[in-house]
């Protein structure tokens, strides 16, 4: 795919000055050009979609391998069809240091989430690249594929297959829209779906020094301390339900006593506020948690005004960065669906529960991001990061990794994500710092 750049900064800088190794200034209106680009390749109404292993998201990583060819670094695709960009170091036998994020996207959302983290990395290496600048270890650049669960329900999908990961179930799961199974969509990327599936792991955990991932603040911490950047301190993992379905008896809304229905409704109500309440003790007690159910619907065919529902479905999700707190409080879950399934008369059927392991962050690593931060004058605190990322994936594989947060308005998963070009370079100008004096 050809490039759209009108602004590459040259060797020469602004001014016809060449700029020193040291700093990163002046990529700031070439950063705001590839996010324009990449918005224009994957645009679908107010925001952006980018389905995993899907053709916008190869699109996509196909522009950034463009703009990285143009440049003189080395490109490859991976055995899970990631794209990997890679500028030697000063040894080449030593573990290299490792960058990246994802570029996938859910439906209709947002232009950073995941994209903020390549564009990063490539602007690191490329400011190496025409700086002349060998970095003290080698660098790779990863743009992972399918890190949203949005459309296979698996999560993680490219970053996962590098170590082994991937289950036979989670190969077979559907796309949220066609019904075909991931492994067909990786298939047709260029994925080696056979190897991945007899669990082949690909990297080697030695090979790799440190992993370090850029990616938009997806809560409101950074806004409300008016601070560009933050420095992740740990990432919560998760336990999921895609679909729990709670089964009851449907019957005249009129004709029924209270003390005879079994109404699916009121029983996953009396679900979601027991767990609620424990979610609160738990928070009390300085626990790490929380706990969300973001879809709840009875079947359209069926339900009436008048009619007591026989049959509510709904999705849960558990977070929290201990597994013992999610091991714990899935259990509890499961005490209260026995107490209302007794004291209501329903049932609730579960499907496969999916897991995602939390990922511990490297101590080094974040007093290395912070004296940087110092060093160059960039405001930042300490912050968890509440959702996943494909540094987790890494982290519970036994390489070192850390993050770097850039401030956002109004969340992420959605159209309005905004981030400054200005806070973004912030960021940037830490990671390549990190990258030129890694943890050794």
């Amino acid at each position: 795919m050809t490039a759209k750049i009108t602004s590459f900064p040259d060797a020469a800088g602004v001014g016809g000055s060449k700029p020193a190794a040291e700093t990163i200034a002046g990529y700031d209106r070439l950063a705001g050009e590839i996010f324009q680009h990449l918005r224009e390749l994957s645009a679908d109404g107010p925001g952006v979609t980018r389905p995993s292993y899907g053709d916008a998201e190869e699109k996509a990583l196909h522009y950034i391998a463009g703009l990285a060819e143009a440049e003189g670094l080395s490109v490859r695709w991976d055995e899970a069809a990631n794209l990997v960009v890679t500028l030697d170091g000063q040894h080449a036998g030593r573990p290299a240091v490792a960058v990246g994020s994802h570029l996938d996207s859910v439906p209709i959302g947002g232009n950073f989430d995941g994209a903020a983290g390549v564009v990063a990395g490539l602007i690191s290496l490329i400011h190496m690249k025409r700086s002349g600048l060998v970095p003290p270890r080698t660098v790779r650049l990863y743009g992972f594929r399918g890190e949203e669960s949005a459309w296979f329900g698996a999560c993680y999908i490219g970053s996962r297959a590098l170590f082994g990961e991937l289950t036979a179930e989670d190969l077979k799961s559907r796309h949220r829209q066609t019904g075909d199974a991931l492994e067909s969509y990786m298939a047709k990327a260029g994925a080696e779906v056979a190897a991945i599936a007899s669990g082949r792991k690909f990297v080697r955990a030695e090979d790799i020094a440190g992993f370090i991932e850029l990616h938009i603040e997806q809560g409101p911490v950074l806004i409300d301390r008016k601070l560009p950047v933050g420095i992740v301190t740990g990432i919560r993992g998760n336990i999921r339900h895609q679909t729990v379905v709670c089964r009851g008896e449907a019957g005249h809304s009129g004709a029924v006593p209270r003390w005879l229905r079994h109404d699916a409704v009121m029983a996953v109500s009396d679900l979601l506020v027991r767990l609620d309440e424990h979610w609160r003790v738990l928070l009390e007690r300085g626990i790490d948690l929380v706990i969300t159910s973001g879809i709840v619907t009875t079947d359209p065919a069926h339900h009436a005004l008048s009619i007591i529902p026989g049959e509510v479905k709904f999705s849960l999700e558990i977070r929290s960065q201990s597994t013992d707190t999610l091991e714990t409080f899935y259990g509890l879950m499961q005490a209260e669906c026995r107490a209302v399934s007794a004291a209501r008369g329903v049932t609730f059927d579960f499907d496969r529960r999916v897991n995602a392991p939390p990922g511990r962050i490297d101590g080094a690593w974040v007093n290395r991001l912070e004296e940087l931060a110092e060093e160059r004058s960039i405001a930042c605190c300490r912050l968890p990061s509440g959702a996943g990322h494909d540094a987790a994936v890494m982290a519970n594989a036994g390489i070192p990794i850390a993050m770097i947060f850039v401030r956002n308005e109004h969340g992420s998963h959605n159209p309005h994500e905004s981030m400054a070009i200005g806070d973004f370079m912030k960021g940037v100008d830490l990671l390549y710092h990190a990258l030129t004096k890694p943890v050794l």
